[in-house]
């Protein structure tokens, strides 16, 4: 098995991944592996935007209290700060390195300032409804530009290589890097390094709808988790409101710009009260209200009556403004044969944004020493119990800088790797049952749904537990027993991530952002985080 030995190890090639490799690179070589193509994770996938306080009329602390009431106040206010104060330099950096935002349409505006829902005053700097994939490109395109990052893709990280992987066992937890399965050569390679960073999304692919793209199962969580990392807040889970209702495109997100621009929430035809409006109903603030509201009043008026999805339209706008600011969703739904100039857009709520995870500080260090991690893996305190709208990016460009930093202010103190044992591929044989994790995935995505979504209730999260036990103990032995796929990694892991999902919903005995339950509908009067440890 080839061992290679880079200074940094980063799982993860999207935002934060490749902000972290980028502040590295002027004097560490890099190493950034990716679990499919360079841009296949969620960075390319955001529509909307990046919020920060642009504008004068703005200001850090109306930017800081629009987060904290989005995340039900279980945010960390320290988090918050360091975030939206480092948000302005972010954009810069994003714009030297060629990230084309819309320029302003003000006399003296440098850049377009949209609203999304959640947020006071108009903050999200984009590029048209592209905006993750203008990012992507030119972080991929700065990466690929210098010599001292290697950019690996289609390597699927397996487990963290920890102090118990030396051939001198030490019991300190020092991560050295990764184990990962390479897609070509079929067999599993070694990577390690002084520093390692895990930057590798969300685990959406939990839940049998959602926004995320396919490779988002929770790998990053599951490994932390496994070599001894602490988690928090696993339960708060973002359903975004809007996602494409159709039956051969499950996952194409609305993006929260629609709305921001004055989109529109009504039922269907055919019902009482067709064609009419209803979020007023719910909140004052109505199609801008935070999204974990918006997503509740959706799934019960579709409860309510009985719908498949309700419609969001923004025909009243007029054919030029709609085309132009959403002409990634115009062009996408055109083809589908929605004209959204003339016509509703059929929406349903989908699982969208993982908001908890493994815990790090404002260095973005983990519990484990040589272990960084950033972005959506993450627990950082930012979110709380609900994210607020295009923080997510913001997130990510943030704390990659900050675990480069850390890692370059104190490189003399993070030791050289010992010798690792290679993995044992001797022990175990390929598989004729690989149709058995297929269906075992498609169970857990359906019951996460069904109990562990939008509403839920003590009964639903105990039959999810009884479940989830239950494959657990199968995918062990599967995993004991047969050679790694892909498909058995993203398994194993998906296992993982469910479970602590579902032991965080049943121990908070409350009703805070996105856990919602029937039997604790009231908010406690103090916000305590989830925090679960190996």
């Amino acid at each position: 098995m080839p061992i290679k030995e880079y200074d940094v190890v980063i799982i993860g090639s999207g935002a934060a991944g490749l902000t972290a490799a980028i502040h590295l690179a002027q004097d560490k070589k890099v190493l950034v592996i990716a679990k499919g193509a360079l841009d296949g994770g969620s960075t390319a996938w955001a529509q909307g935007g990046i919020a920060a306080v642009l504008d004068a009329g703005d200001s850090f602390e109306q930017h800081v209290e629009d987060t904290m009431v989005a995340g039900a106040g279980l945010n960390d206010r320290a988090t918050v700060e360091f975030v939206v104060s480092n948000a302005p330099a972010a954009i810069e950096e994003l714009a030297r390195l060629g990230v084309p935002f819309n320029e302003g349409e003000q006399f003296g505006e440098r850049w377009h300032l949209t609203r999304e829902g959640g947020h006071s005053h108009r903050r999200i700097v984009h590029v048209d409804d592209a905006t993750g994939a203008a990012v992507q490109k030119a972080l991929v395109a700065a990466a690929q530009a210098n010599p001292n990052i290697t950019l690996l893709p289609d390597m699927v990280a397996i487990d963290l290589i920890t102090s118990r992987h030396g051939e001198r066992y030490s019991g300190d937890g020092h991560v050295w890097g990764v184990y990962a399965f390479n897609r070509q050569t079929k067999h599993v390679d070694a990577y390690i390094g002084r520093a390692t960073i895990l930057a590798t999304g969300g685990a959406g692919r939990a839940y049998l709808f959602s926004t995320a793209p396919r490779g988002a199962t929770g790998d990053g969580i599951a490994m932390a988790w496994r070599a001894g990392c602490r988690v928090s807040n696993m339960e708060m889970n973002q359903f975004h409101p809007t996602c494409l209702y159709n039956l051969e495109v499950k996952n194409f997100l609305i993006t929260e710009a629609v709305r921001g621009e004055g989109g529109l929430l009504k039922l269907p035809p055919g019902v009482p009260g067709g064609g009419e409006r209803f979020m007023d109903h719910f909140d004052a603030r109505g199609e801008l209200a935070p999204r974990d509201i918006v997503a509740r009043a959706i799934d019960h008026e579709i409860k309510r009556l009985g719908l498949d999805y309700v419609h969001l339209d923004i025909s009243h706008k007029g054919p030029a403004f709609v085309r132009e600011h959403f002409p990634t969703i115009h062009a996408r739904l055109l083809d589908l044969g929605i004209d959204i100039t003339q016509e509703p857009i059929p929406v349903v709520p989908a699982q969208h944004y993982t908001c908890g995870g493994v815990i790090i500080d404002l260095d973005g260090r983990t519990d484990l020493p040589g272990l960084y991690a950033a972005g959506e893996v993450t627990e950082s305190g930012l979110h709380g119990a609900n994210r607020l709208a295009s923080n997510s990016l913001l997130e990510c460009l943030v704390f990659g800088e900050a675990a480069a930093r850390h890692i370059c202010e104190h490189w003399q103190d993070l030791p050289v790797p010992p010798a690792i044992r290679a993995w044992d591929e001797s022990r175990v044989t390929d598989s004729d049952e690989e149709v058995i994790v297929q269906h075992n995935w498609k169970e857990i995505r359906r019951f996460m749904w069904d109990y562990v979504g939008i509403v839920r209730t003590t009964k639903r999260l105990e039959r999810a537990q009884h479940r989830i036990d239950l494959l657990a103990q199968e995918v062990d032995d599967y995993y004991g027993n047969f050679r790694v796929t892909p498909d058995l990694i993203e398994l194993r892991n998906l296992v993982d991530v469910a479970r602590l999902i579902i032991r965080s919903a049943l121990k908070r005995k409350e009703s805070r952002g996105l856990h919602y339950t029937l039997d604790y509908p009231d908010m406690l009067p103090n916000a305590e985080d989830t925090v679960l440890a190996p």
